[in-house]
């Protein structure tokens, strides 16, 4: 089979190198890839949000199927796009990613079905979006209501913190995605990802995950897109996941499929686990990154034969083997970000391929047999291990050999999980 992968972070790293290792597969491509992805794909100059140029070129080059890996062109309609020209593609309609695309959409399904979720009121004008917080005088949550890269929900502490959110949501740096913004009720406790993967009527759950935001240790420092990750989450036991199964997962396949909204791919669903029980903070259309880079080593079955029965609709029929084991993800940085950083700094020690370690580029290029930074996020160094600790342990060592100017990580990756 001939594949095309569309992105060029880390988690297309990730899926790009699963994806080789299927027997079925014989050339993949990558649209528009990175110095690490090419190694093993052939990268392909046209973005992600150029749907009609991807079209064109999956027909021209008769690709057999197309997995998406960012949210923009699922929104955008890239699946509606593929399934008119009767090609295949893992990744939601249009209708179907709102569930990512639009907060207010994802709220109101919530509402609308009794999936639980934090309390909200939905705004399109600032003074008033204003007035509200002041009068309810204590922390929330202020989401933009379309995609804004992942900085667009805002946790805010005090009043003025709310207020300040705002300001800057509504702004014309969100552009569009902020004329409408959610603000919800501060939810107290863990919180973890979970993953499933649905062919609009049966669904089958990946490992749990859990990622780091903020940049710096002790989750201080800006939010980021993601600084590490490791899967399963500890604190999602055999309990909390048959609730999440029955309050949230079921319920909200059902509930697009009766809002003709049918959902096949992957829902990220990321759940606060409250006082009163797992409750949404958000889904999400895709998979995580980095929680990508760490949930394809545990995927034992051919990840092909999963992308296929969804656009098959014949999910029920597979049974997917995952490794019981654990995943460790440790993001190298370039200096600066999330603000500004410098780009093309050498990459060093990444020639030794006999480490026990994985390393997903995300911010690369190749040029000269040379490896250099092209963006903030620039290498995902992930480890499985019999269990978390050995997970962590072997990612970091891996880590600590290569180097790059003016390079970060956090070093306190999973702690929380190691505390309990």
């Amino acid at each position: 089979m001939r594949i095309l992968v569309i992105g060029s972070g880390g988690r297309e790293h990730a899926l790009v190198w699963k994806i080789a290792q299927s027997p079925r597969v014989s050339k993949i491509f990558c649209a528009n890839g990175n110095g690490g992805i090419g190694e093993i794909a052939e990268c392909v100059a046209i973005k992600p949000d150029e749907i009609l140029k991807l079209a064109d070129f999956v027909q021209k080059e008769k690709i057999d199927l197309t997995v998406v890996g960012s949210e923009t062109p699922l929104t955008m309609g890239i699946a509606d796009e593929f399934k008119r020209r009767g090609m295949k593609l893992f990744g939601p309609s249009a209708k179907a990613a709102q569930l990512e695309g639009s907060k207010i959409f994802a709220k109101n399904l919530m509402k609308k079905y009794g999936i639980p979720t934090a309390a909200y009121e939905l705004f399109s004008n600032a003074d008033a979006a204003k007035k509200y917080i002041t009068a309810q005088g204590k922390p929330c949550v202020v989401k933009a209501d379309g995609l804004s890269a992942g900085k667009g929900a805002i946790v805010c502490p005090t009043v003025q913190e709310a207020l300040t959110a705002v300001d800057s949501i509504m702004s014309a740096e969100f552009g569009v995605a902020g004329k409408s913004i959610v603000i919800e009720e501060m939810m107290t406790g863990d919180e973890a990802s979970i993953f499933v993967i649905t062919d609009g009527k049966n669904f089958v759950l990946l490992p749990s995950a859990q990622d780091h935001k903020r940049a710096l240790d002790g989750d201080k420092g800006k939010n980021t897109g993601g600084m590490g990750s490791y899967a399963p989450a500890p604190v999602v036991t055999d309990e909390i996941l048959t609730r999440v199964k029955r309050e949230i997962i079921e319920p909200t396949i059902s509930a697009m499929a009766q809002e003709g909204c049918l959902y096949q791919g992957v829902i990220y669903c990321g759940i606060m686990m409250t006082p009163e029980g797992p409750k949404v903070v958000e889904f999400n259309c895709r998979f995580g990154d980095p929680e990508c880079q760490v949930l394809m080593p545990l995927i034992k079955s051919d990840v092909m034969d999963i992308f296929l029965a969804v656009c098959e609709n014949r999910l029920s029929s597979l049974k997917i083997d995952i490794d019981n084991s654990s995943a460790a993800c440790v993001i190298m940085a370039s200096g600066g970000y999330p603000d500004a950083y410098q780009k093309g700094k050498e990459i060093i020690g990444l020639d030794n391929s006999q480490k026990k370690a994985i390393v997903f580029h995300a911010g690369t290029e190749k040029r000269d047999d040379k490896f250099y930074t092209t963006g903030g996020r620039v290498l995902g160094i992930t480890a499985v291990a019999e269990n978390l600790q050995a997970a962590v342990d072997l990612a970091y060592a891996r880590t600590q050999e290569i180097s790059f100017e003016n390079s970060f990580y956090r070093k306190d990756i999973a702690h929380r999980a190691l505390k309990k």
